[in-house]
């Protein structure tokens, strides 16, 4: 786990991002389309944990930024050149553009100063969306990955996130996978060798060290 000296350094809020990764009704919600992995996501606190750093971050006024997956109903622009494209087609719950399925799944609360950024293909939130345009116009330096799965986008994301020049953080808390003890081997294994890994509590204190630095 990282020191709070090096949280410290690396979670200024003016120059830090908070990304929460398909934290949708469709894949963490009651009536996920995926519900080993919402039950991971929930059962242990993970979503909570979530909702509680998207929370500190308003307070502390990080930006934060809600990555969404979908498709749209004909399925134009969706990828199909993976197994797991295709399996997602036959879900009884289909992430629909403009459907309840993406929306940001409680009990994370979406402010208005949030940005949503939505995807119709791939596996990552960050590659091939607008994230790291936006990320620079915002002037990031620090992106925090949160959400899942540990599985497949999140390591995505904090690959692609470090590829591009970001430092990764993220809580090992507040990502989920399937099964259960994979996350912990994903985070150990992989992730650490190139994000800064911590907690949901030892993020909060940055913030609450930092305090506010421009409004939410």
């Amino acid at each position: 786990m990282a020191t709070k000296e090096l949280l410290a350094q690396q979670l200024v809020p003016a120059f830090t991002v908070l990304m929460t990764v398909e934290c949708q009704q469709g894949v963490v919600g009651a009536d996920s389309a995926l519900p080993e992995l919402a039950a991971q996501a929930r059962e242990t606190g993970v979503l909570h944990n979530v909702a509680r750093l998207v929370a500190g971050a308003h307070e502390a006024g990080v930006q934060v930024l809600h990555a969404v997956a979908e498709r749209r109903p004909d399925g134009r622009g969706a990828s199909r050149n993976a197994r797991l494209f295709r399996a997602a087609e036959r879900l009884p719950v289909q992430q629909y553009s403009g459907s309840r399925a993406v929306r940001v799944a409680e009990p994370i609360e979406v402010a208005d100063a949030d940005i949503v950024v939505r995807r119709l293909h791939g596996l990552s939130p960050v590659s091939g969306t607008d994230v790291d345009p936006i990320l620079r116009n915002l002037g990031c330096r620090t992106l925090i990955v949160t959400g899942v799965s540990a599985n497949v986008a999140i390591p995505n994301a904090v690959f692609d996130a470090v590829n591009l020049g970001y430092t990764a953080v993220v809580a090992a808390d507040a990502i989920a996978g399937v099964p259960a003890d994979y996350t912990p081997a994903m985070i150990r294994h992989t992730l650490a060798l190139v994000a800064t890994v911590t907690t949901t509590d030892d993020i909060l204190g940055c913030f609450r060290a930092a305090g506010r630095v421009r409004p939410a």
